[in-house]
């Protein structure tokens, strides 16, 4: 996607690396059947590290399964969520050692490209975010209980979830944004901890596969790279925290406009949700399958389950909010020893304390101040056909927003500009190599576009702007790269004229001067397209508020 990618990162001692070419790792798993999405190999090993790496398994053919398959995709992020909550509420009863000593840890970046570092606001404050990734894993007998092909069991697993939370810089909101685990891209190099290297892909490949492409921190290295978005700290969670969390909470209220029975053709697969019509307090398994569902859930379509996963979540934190606590010491044990043992989590986050720290933040956003989002989509054609791949405009809209710290809820976006950390030089002063990276996977180069950005410099005062022929590499967003500190100022200088964001002026050890990548979001003639700085979530990404109580349209197919 032309993106920057995270740091490589091992732990230990490193093997030797043993390159494996995985461009044949594409896709599998239609969105409107009941797979994983990925493929499995069988024989697998059972261990449990070597599972949640996610470093062995042949790729699952393209071939989309039978609609009956048994459906193996579960969405953990409410359940995530819910641990950093409980673990805020029940502070006194969390520090023991072993609590500790149950999560496991990871690396959390593992490609070999930097992540930017995070511009302060006014006040010095700087946002979080946090990736939830939900782990299909079923390497263990309690996960196994809880459904799955039993081909899969041991297989490493997929990243069947991936949510992003925002926490704004000054904890005023929270913008959660879900990517489809049916979307398409292209997959960064990574190196796992033990050494192993996954190349780049050069075909698209769904999403959930980068789990496997070395484990969780190859799925923030995948988010970076489409994204741009800095990750800090990453979460995985398996099945059973899911179940145990639930009982704990004690019931989420969720509701349906018809009774429902998800269940797959002729009667098998589904999640096997039932429930009649109007609002059920759901819990356990039954909390486990409303997660899960998405034969039932309108065009039956993973875009409809993740919708119902934004409705559990926004329904569980009114829950929590509204006075319910877990007063029971022996029951907050029970959902401490179940929730650390299921939590894999990046090195800055591997104590109960952390993580206390951490929901202590969370817990400052209000309830109308928090934002579901679903990333924009198009369904893709041909032999990605029921694949999803990001929306043109709408999607980047979106992430940029969350780059620049813009609250989807649309309130309290008014901001005073950035100044520059060191004053810049007069701009006829200021040498600028503009070059074309306006290529995209499907569309050469705009002719001409780098010259044409030249001339917009020219006219705004740079004299010593040209343009670079022989640097053409395909950049999916616009930037200014800077070498050091003392040229950030005239950096910014440039973005400002051409009305580009200033959080696309990156430094970089790549440039020797100041380059600006006119990038695919720029193929068109004029101004660049979010120089007036649209603060406006768009529609296609279906934002819910945290107090919105919904109610998921019921497929008539599924009812009873």
């Amino acid at each position: 996607m032309g993106g920057p990618v995270g740091r490589s990162s091992t732990s230990g001692e490193r093997t030797r690396p043993r390159v494996r070419h995985a461009d044949g790792a594409v896709e599998a798993g239609d969105p409107h059947e009941g797979g994983d999405g990925g493929g499995r190999a069988s024989g697998a090993s059972p261990d449990r590290r070597a599972a949640s790496r996610g470093r062995s398994g042949s790729a699952r053919s393209s071939r989309r399964a039978p609609k009956n398959g048994k459906r193996r995709a579960l969405r953990w992020g409410s359940a995530v969520l819910s641990v950093l909550i409980l673990v805020a509420g029940g502070a006194g009863y969390l520090y023991y050692e072993h609590l500790n000593g149950n999560i496991r840890k990871e690396d959390l970046t593992l490609g070999d490209k930097r992540m930017a570092d995070h511009k302060a606001n006014a006040a010095g404050q700087t946002p979080l975010n946090i990736l939830l990734i939900g782990s299909d894993a079923r390497d263990s007998a309690e996960n196994q209980k809880l459904g799955g092909a039993k081909e899969t069991f041991g297989s490493p697993p997929l990243a069947d979830v991936q949510m992003l939370l925002h926490l704004s810089a000054d904890r005023s909101n929270l913008s959660v944004v879900t990517m489809p685990r049916d979307t398409m891209l292209k997959m960064p190099k990574c190196t796992a901890p033990d050494g192993e290297v996954f190349p780049a892909s050069t075909v698209d490949v769904q999403t959930n596969q980068s789990l496997r492409r070395g484990g969780p921190g190859c799925t923030v290295a995948a988010w970076y790279e489409l994204t741009g978005i800095r990750i800090d700290h990453f979460m995985m969670i398996d099945f059973a925290g899911v179940v145990s969390m639930a009982d704990a909470i004690g019931g989420v209220p969720v509701c349906v406009t018809a009774n429902i029975h998800s269940r797959g053709a002729g009667g098998r697969g589904g999640s096997g949700l039932k429930l009649e019509a109007g609002t059920t307090s759901v819990k356990g398994e039954q909390a486990l399958q409303w997660l899960r569902t998405r034969y039932g859930f309108e065009d039956g379509s993973d875009l409809a389950r993740a919708k119902a996963q934004h409705q559990y979540m926004n329904s569980m934190v009114r829950q929590l909010r509204k006075g319910t606590k877990l007063s029971d010491p022996a029951k907050l044990m029970n959902l401490a020893e179940a929730a650390t043992t299921a939590l894999t989590v990046d090195k800055g986050l591997d104590t109960v304390k952390k993580l206390y720290d951490l929901a202590e933040e969370l817990k400052k956003v209000p309830t109308k101040r928090i934002t579901m989002s679903t990333m924009p989509n198009v369904y893709g054609t041909g032999a990605n056909a029921g694949r999803v791949y990001p929306k043109a405009g709408d999607a980047e809209q979106l992430f940029r927003m969350v780059r620049e710290d813009m609250p989807l809820d649309g309130k309290a976006s008014k901001r005073k500009p950035e100044e520059p950390k060191d004053p810049s030089a007069p701009v006829g002063e200021i040498a600028v190599a503009v070059r074309n990276g306006t290529a995209t996977d499907a569309l050469g180069p705009v002719s001409g576009r780098a010259g044409d950005v030249e001339g917009l410099l020219r006219e705004s005062g740079f004299a010593k702007a040209t343009v670079d022929p022989d640097n053409v590499t395909a950049s999916a967003r616009t930037s200014v790269l800077f070498p050091s500190a003392d040229l950030e100022g005239d950096a910014q200088a440039v973005a400002k004229a051409l009305g580009i964001p200033l959080s696309h002026v990156k430094r970089s050890t790549d440039v020797s001067g100041i380059s600006l990548a006119v990038g695919a979001d720029w193929r068109e003639d004029g101004a660049y397209p979010v120089s007036k700085g649209k603060e406006k979530t768009p529609e296609s990404a279906g934002a819910q508020n945290g107090e919105e109580k919904g109610c998921m349209e019921v497929d008539p197919k599924y009812s009873w």
